[in-house]
């Protein structure tokens, strides 16, 4: 029997072999794991940043057609798990009927959405507050990604993170997501009423500042009009954005491996 497999997708800003540890403790745990990356991204975080370019002008449509495809080349339908934009990603994947779970961890708005906190404006603006920015590829500062993502942290930890994980992100996927409830066909719409899908688990950082949990909180209500679905929401107490990659990783990707199990995805050989 073919292993079930779990496909990661990373966020805006963070390269997807950070996932790595996640990655190495699916396969330990009898799942065949996978983290590709976005369309344009380079097979390394340095040789991203070398040819940031690439990544011009790609927006959500493209990302999610670039899993799609992915997702053809296994032999089973995956659990999908993703980050921020991934988290949006993985809904529509799911929606889809492309995937049989999906884990959306503290995952950007979709359509419909109207909250808006200060904090999310603020993480945002570096792309958002430059028309410009739409067709091409931004990178965050040091201080910058220490308020969007290592605001619980140490400024050790979060500068050692930044250099490490991330890479310059397509500011397309931003622009798409503010001005979704304004677009008739927006990328950034997910269906949350009439998809008949596998169960979804929203969670969300008490503390995250790019996406707060006032935002995934109304993202879990929107869902409560499909009562056909199971959709869960899990709250990290103290965490921040950088909860899949910094030193507490592991507390999210358990709660992530029980939530499967209880939902009787977990592999026949896992502990």
């Amino acid at each position: 029997m073919p292993k079930t497999p779990v496909v990661f997708i990373h966020g805006l800003w963070i390269h997807s072999s950070a996932w790595a540890p996640w990655v190495d403790l699916f396969a330990e745990r009898g799942y065949a794991p996978s983290a590709p990356g976005w369309p344009g991204d380079a097979d390394t975080v340095a040789a991203t940043r070398a040819a940031a370019d690439a990544l011009d002008d790609v927006g959500i449509e493209q990302i999610c057609h670039h899993y799609a495809d992915h997702i053809e080349t296994l032999d089973t339908k995956p659990i999908v798990v993703g980050h921020s934009f991934g988290g949006l990603i993985a809904q529509e994947l799911l929606a889809n009927d492309l995937a049989v779970a999906a884990v959306a961890i503290d995952p950007a708005p979709i359509k419909g959405v109207k909250t808006l906190p200060f904090s999310q404006l603020r993480s945002g603006f570096p792309v958002l507050g430059n028309p410009a920015n739409k067709k091409r590829t931004v990178a965050l500062t040091a201080k910058q990604f220490r308020y969007s993502f290592g605001n619980t942290l140490t400024q050790e930890e979060s500068d050692a993170l930044f250099e490490a994980w991330t890479i310059p992100g397509p500011g397309r996927p931003l622009f798409e997501d503010a001005t979704a409830n304004f677009t008739r066909n927006s990328p950034a719409a997910v269906e949350t009423h009439e998809a008949v899908r596998g169960p979804l688990l929203l969670t969300s950082g008490s503390e995250d500042h790019t996406v707060p949990k006032a935002v995934t909180l109304e993202v879990l209500k929107m869902y409560e009009a499909s009562p056909g679905s199971v959709t869960e929401y899990h709250e990290f107490e103290g965490r921040g954005h950088s909860l899949t990659i910094d030193a507490g990783w592991r507390d999210v990707a358990d709660v992530t491996l029980a939530w499967l199990a209880a939902k009787n995805l977990a592999p026949v050989t896992a502990d």
